[in-house]
């Protein structure tokens, strides 16, 4: 596997999560947050702006989605196509996962599969991707892994490609954050992860799909750059989240706003985002 980026993400990394003590004493944090586990950053200074038991292990759903298209981009040959199987269908629909419908057969080039692994939250194209760059699923969790120990994400394990049952794996709040600062650096994913919708056109070996984004936020809340929702059981509704607004960006995530109510993790963002522009600087 090529990591070739990971000096300079080490290197951007290597500031975060350092506390914003005088936020700390002087701030209250952001009220009516739900919740279970929570954190703030300002991507700008690298502070800590609030959090809630954010090295706290859980299950973060579709979350591992974004390592998962991480690696891809790390690899590259984004103009590949990849041909869908019955078996990615089966392996999406066996654990319950969201799909971006993708009809066997298709040969989709991965520029594409990504935008329809982030944007519906594709399970099956989580198991196209991954077959095609472990090779095969298990290798390519392991390439998740190696990635998240080199990102310095020491409390993150990888177990499934898509973060579906019966063996999700587990990350925190920091950790997370981590992630997804490092995945806003990468131009391909940064521009996915804004779009609220993307069309492909029938073409040579695939028929057309049009995906819509999973993230309610894009196109309501000014300033947003993304990232990615998240729900399973065991996860709750959980939400990787971004926005930029007077020079500064705030990189933020909830874990398990609620248990059964996916709408709570984007009224728990807007309100810490909201809080995070008026309240610190």
């Amino acid at each position: 596997m090529r990591i070739t980026p990971v000096l300079a993400a080490l290197a951007l990394l290597s500031g975060l999560l350092t506390p914003g003590a005088a936020h700390a004493r002087t701030t209250p944090a952001p009220p009516g947050v739900q919740a279970r586990s929570a954190l703030l950053v300002d991507d700008g200074t690298s502070e800590i702006l609030w959090g809630r038991r954010a090295r706290e292990r859980r299950p973060i759903g579709s979350l591992a989605k974004v390592m998962t298209a991480v690696v891809v981009v790390h690899e590259g040959g984004l103009n590949r196509r990849l041909r869908v199987k019955p078996q990615h269908l089966a392996y999406a629909h066996a654990r319950h996962g969201t799909v971006a419908r993708l009809r066997p057969g298709d040969r989709i080039r991965v520029r594409d599969l990504l935008h329809a692994l982030l944007l519906p939250s594709g399970s099956d194209a989580a198991a196209v991707l991954a077959e095609a760059y472990g090779p095969g699923h298990h290798r390519f969790v392991r390439k998740m892994n190696r990635l998240a120990r080199a990102f310095g994400m020491t409390r993150t394990r990888y177990s499934d490609a898509a973060g579906l049952p019966p063996s999700p794996g587990h990350s925190t709040a920091r950790d997370q954050v981590v992630l997804g600062r490092y995945a806003l650096g990468l131009p391909e994913l940064r521009r996915i992860v804004r779009k609220p919708r993307h069309a492909l056109r029938a073409g040579d070996g695939h028929g057309r799909y049009v995906w819509l984004t999973t993230n309610a936020m894009l196109g309501d809340y000014p300033g947003l750059l993304g990232v990615k929702s998240g729900y399973t059981l065991a996860a709750g509704a959980s939400f990787l989240f971004a926005a930029r607004r007077h020079g500064r960006t705030l990189v933020g995530v909830v874990l398990n706003s609620s248990p059964t109510v996916r709408a709570a993790r984007f009224r728990d963002a807007r309100k810490i985002l909201n809080w995070g522009f008026r309240h610190t600087r």
